[in-house]
């Protein structure tokens, strides 16, 4: 406890001159920058606003990659960065599920359209076609969105037992309405595919 150290005792382990996994002659890719510019570059990063215009361009900068990112993920499908609305297995589930098949609330456009030129025309005829038009794609519609809902509702509960199911119906009903190549997030499958 009291005893003197040797010069033995003091001496430092020897030090290991080549860095494990890596030749000292191979280049490391990029220059060594100058310590004033990794300081400028840091102070740069931490700083805070000195002023709030600033401020406020930092936050737009930062809203507008935010958004940036955001679109990128719609058209990939990547969850990391969609919209909460969008994220989570629930909802990849009910959007596979929609994707999968052809529903009639997505040619609503394409049938409204031809609706009304139809009663544009100076025929009454074609106006009562197309009224009578109106009446079979609206319970169509209605049709096949009580029985696509029954049957998504069914499978969610068999797949995610434990998952809060609220609002997953709905969210599936307004991808319907919406056509094919014009839905975000974009159809990861293909028609006739099983939902996964």
């Amino acid at each position: 406890m009291f005893r003197s150290r040797s010069k033995d005792d003091a001496a430092p382990p020897p030090v290991d001159e080549e860095p494990r996994g890596r030749d000292p002659q191979a280049p490391k890719g990029r220059p060594t920058p100058k310590r004033s510019e990794a300081e400028a570059l840091r102070r740069a990063v931490v700083k805070p606003p000195t002023s709030r215009k600033e401020a406020s361009k930092r936050a737009r900068e930062a809203r507008r990659a935010a958004l940036t990112k955001q679109r990128e993920a719609l058209l990939s499908g990547d969850e990391r960065h969609l919209p909460s609305r969008d994220r989570g297995p629930v909802r990849r589930y009910a959007r596979d599920f929609v994707d999968a098949k052809f529903h009639v609330a997505e040619f609503f456009l394409p049938i409204a359209v031809v609706i009304l030129i139809m009663s544009m025309l100076p025929s009454i005829q074609a106006r009562n076609i197309a009224l009578l038009l109106w009446l079979v794609v609206i319970v169509m519609i209605v049709f096949d969105s009580i029985l696509m809902t029954r049957r998504l509702k069914k499978r969610l509960r068999a797949k995610y037992p434990d998952e809060s199911l609220r609002g997953a119906s709905a969210y599936a009903l307004m991808r319907t309405m919406q056509m094919r190549r014009m839905r975000l997030p974009k159809p990861q499958i293909k028609r006739g595919e099983e939902p996964r």
